[in-house]
């Protein structure tokens, strides 16, 4: 058996943490590497370095090494917190020289990247320690010395999954064979030239799933701080259950529409490989969690899940161009997506194209729409909306689902503003008003899955 285990960052957020995730580690007797994200609130206190100079180089650093230094105070050895400490040092210094660098150089999106993956290189190195304190053959390997090989825009990368496998059949299998236990950097590969590019927020999940495709994992595990993929958010709908089994394709339509369970990126990697993902609480060992794999159990249930995201805004492009320049689509769906903008659903009519962007967003998209004033009529954005995306296996081979799925929606007076049907088997997405949203949530639990 070979496993690959991913802790996101409150699993490693405190000392207390650190020891319960080590505690999960040694309860299994197999094949294991761990991908770990940096301590909670690690990387966002990164980002703020790279944007408040009020604070020197050394402040910084103070901190990262008191949040660490309290993680590890109780949990490394008094024979190994020397040598520990050694590494520590190195570590934060070779960031503080960055900051260095970041601060004097004009041209700073290079080193960006770098500066918020720090956060890895120090978690991962003190739960190394923590594990060998407690006996357990392990050593902290950055996603360099791996050989995780990763292309794409700065802060939205994508593994080079042929590469890392190639790589990761040296440098990993070997250890793992011979019973060690690497604990690897989550959240970054390298690109071509070695510079460090991360795969986004969340994007040690993806790490993780990527591991596991290059060292042949029988199973990838996600620990998190929730107990699996839900049939509902339960901060929403009381009754909320976890779902225990589900295929990809339900995971990755969840994910991406709202469920904060996985990062969506996660399923891509382990569907290639048919490679099983479980999704597991830390703070509950014990519980069943989510198994995702290759095939839904088949239940009575016409839904199995309802995701919702809010925070999203339509816009509208109006051109009697539209139906006869095809072409004109392209170039402003281009335009709309520019700087790493996400399109949630895009619906197209004779004359009008809407598409779904999120609303912090609506200022930068309409002002690169501008450059069409020639070819369309108008552009109108109707903001404060939510994107409900209810999934069930097989959804578009049941007769009359939408039609239920939308009188759900009418009983609670709310309107349909727009959907997307048709380019998922297994998931319906719509648009309604943001106030009326939770509301068509609830009544969708409450009338298709129950609870």
């Amino acid at each position: 058996m070979r496993k690959v285990m991913k802790f996101g960052g409150t699993s490693v957020g405190s000392g207390t943490a650190m020891s319960r995730t080590a505690d999960i580690i040694m309860s299994y007797d197999c094949q294991r590497a761990v991908v770990v994200s940096a301590m909670s609130g690690v990387t966002n206190s990164l980002i703020e370095m790279m944007e408040d100079r009020s604070k020197e180089v050394p402040e910084h650093l103070n901190w990262l090494r008191g949040k660490h230094l309290d993680a590890a105070k109780d949990n490394i050895s008094k024979e190994l917190m020397p040598q520990y400490l050694e590494d520590l040092e190195y570590r934060l210094s070779g960031l503080g020289h960055l900051i260095h660098l970041y601060r004097q150089d004009e041209d700073r999106i290079m080193y960006q990247d770098a500066m918020s993956s720090w956060g890895e290189r120090l978690s991962s190195l003190t739960l190394s320690y923590i594990l060998r304190s407690r006996g357990v053959d392990s050593l902290a390997l950055t996603s360099e010395e791996a050989g995780i090989i990763a292309s794409g825009p700065p802060g939205n990368g994508g593994a080079d999954l042929q590469a890392t496998e190639a790589n990761l059949r040296r440098t990993l299998v070997p250890l793992m064979e011979n019973g060690k236990v690497p604990i690897i950097t989550g959240y970054y590969g390298c690109d071509a030239r070695g510079r460090p590019l991360t795969f986004g927020r969340g994007g040690s999940d993806y790490s993780g799933a990527v591991v596991g495709y290059g060292v042949d994992a029988d199973e990838v595990e996600i620990w998190t701080d929730v107990d699996g993929f839900m049939s509902a958010d339960p901060r929403v709908v009381k009754g909320a259950r976890t779902i225990v089994e589900m295929d990809y394709g339900e995971a990755g339509e969840l994910a991406y529409f709202g469920a904060k369970v996985l990062h969506p990126r996660t399923i891509e990697p382990a569907k290639r490989k048919g490679v099983a993902v479980l999704v597991k609480n830390t703070f509950n060992p014990q519980g069943e969690g989510t198994r995702i794999h290759s095939t839904s159990p088949t239940g009575k249930d016409m839904l199995r899940s309802v995701a919702l995201k809010t925070g999203l805004s339509i816009v509208k492009v109006y051109s009697s161009e539209l139906v006869y320049q095809p072409e004109l689509i392209a170039r402003i769906l281009e335009a709309i997506s520019a700087n790493g903008v996400t399109i949630y659903a895009v619906s197209t009519s004779l004359s009008t194209l809407a598409v779904v962007v999120p609303s912090d967003s609506v200022d930068d998209v309409c002002e690169r729409l501008g450059k069409f004033r020639s070819e369309v009529e108008a552009i109108k954005v109707k903001g404060d909306a939510a994107l409900i995306c209810a999934v069930g296996d097989g959804m578009l081979d049941s007769c009359g689902v939408s039609a239920k799925i939308f009188t759900a929606v009418a009983d609670v007076g709310a309107n349909v503003e727009l959907i997307s049907e048709g380019a998922s088997d297994i998931a319906l997405n719509f648009m309604v008003g943001g106030s009326k949203a939770v509301d068509v949530v609830k009544r969708l639990h409450e009338l298709y899955i129950g609870g």
